[in-house]
């Protein structure tokens, strides 16, 4: 449960982040955080169901790496 405690608590984090207007690339780097735990949360599951979460946290990895190279052009 501590994984699934430190997921929501990156969250919390992202989306107070997301209010106060942070730069965009202080939420870049929260994002790779939550992906980070996020993984380590599913490595602790060990679910025979973890097949929906693999493909959303792929699903996350790939939008994160294509914001992070529009991140960078600007």
């Amino acid at each position: 449960m501590d994984e699934a405690r430190r997921v929501l608590q990156r969250l919390d984090r992202i989306e107070t982040l997301r209010r106060t207007d942070a730069p965009a690339a202080v939420l870049l780097v929260q994002l790779r955080r939550l992906l980070a735990e996020g993984e380590r949360w599913l490595a602790a599951e060990r679910l025979g169901g973890g097949d929906p979460a693999r493909r959303a946290l792929d699903r996350c990895r790939t939008r994160l790496t294509a914001h992070g190279e529009e991140a960078a052009r600007e």
